[in-house]
């Protein structure tokens, strides 16, 4: 008989530094403390297939996956990624041959083969998302990170994706390094808190939001004061729904177990 708590979901948010996972049963609850290793690079796709399949193995059992992954995701495809096309990661040289092998890359099918679950691959900051939106209205999540991710959801819909962080921002730099993780340490957190209320100043008029979700490893570091000047349809959230909504996240997408 299956217990109430199955299906148990592994989680992995993979990230341009740091890769984590966990298992959660179907309340969204950790059955175990993530786990997390720093990304390796170079990293083309059979290695980011091994670097899962290694943590899932140290990981209790599970019967379906949910993988957010960095970049332009579709139906399981990678359109284009950011961070796994370099030599060495994010700001380091992007080597052709993982250009061509991630580009039309099926992770999706990948990484359901090596782990032998249902997997489901979407965009990092769309698993983030479906850890912490209510299902009402519409909802735009940005995660500050090494860029800047991003996630619509309409009525707890899942939006297509937007590469949000390649648009230019200001005299042709990108969302993705005017508020990166690199600016965020040149800056220091009071003046890269004031450009996240430009950006999301910014972003206002364009998306109307009923709610802004601000998550990824960074927007705890936005000041008191920045985060008061924000508003209240404004809230910043942890970290760990990038983990969280690895459940959630076939809900709202349409897939099933």
């Amino acid at each position: 008989m299956t217990r109430a708590s199955e299906p148990y979901t592994l989680a992995v948010d993979c990230g341009g530094s740091g890769i984590k996972a966990s298992v959660l049963d179907a309340d969204g609850t950790l059955h175990v403390p993530p786990v997390r290793v720093p990304t390796p690079y170079p990293l083309p796709p059979e290695r980011l297939a091994d670097t899962i399949t290694e943590i899932a193995a140290g990981l209790p059992p599970a019967q379906r996956a949910t993988v957010g992954v960095p970049g332009m995701i579709r139906h399981g495809v990678v359109v284009a990624t950011p961070h796994y096309v370099t030599r060495s990661g994010p700001r380091s040289a992007v080597l052709p041959e993982l250009l061509t092998a991630w580009s039309g890359c099926d992770v999706q099918a990948v990484l359901a083969h090596r782990l032998g679950l249902p997997t489901l691959v979407l965009n990092d900051a769309e698993v983030h998302g479906a850890g912490v939106v209510s299902g009402t209205g519409l909802e735009l999540v940005l995660t500050l990170g090494t860029g800047l991710g991003s996630a619509l959801f309409d009525g707890g819909r899942l939006a297509p994706h937007l590469e949000l962080s390649h648009a230019p921002v200001r005299r042709g730099t990108t969302y993705d390094a005017y508020i990166g993780q690199h600016e965020r340490a040149r800056l220091g957190d009071a003046l890269w808190s004031r450009r996240v209320r430009r950006v999301v100043d910014g972003f206002r008029p364009v998306f109307r939001w009923d709610r802004l979700y601000l998550g990824g490893g960074n927007s705890r570091r936005i000041t008191a004061r920045v985060l008061d000047d924000l508003g209240d349809d404004v809230v910043v959230v942890p970290n760990q729904a990038g983990i969280v909504g690895g459940v959630r996240a076939w809900d709202l997408t349409g897939r099933e177990h």
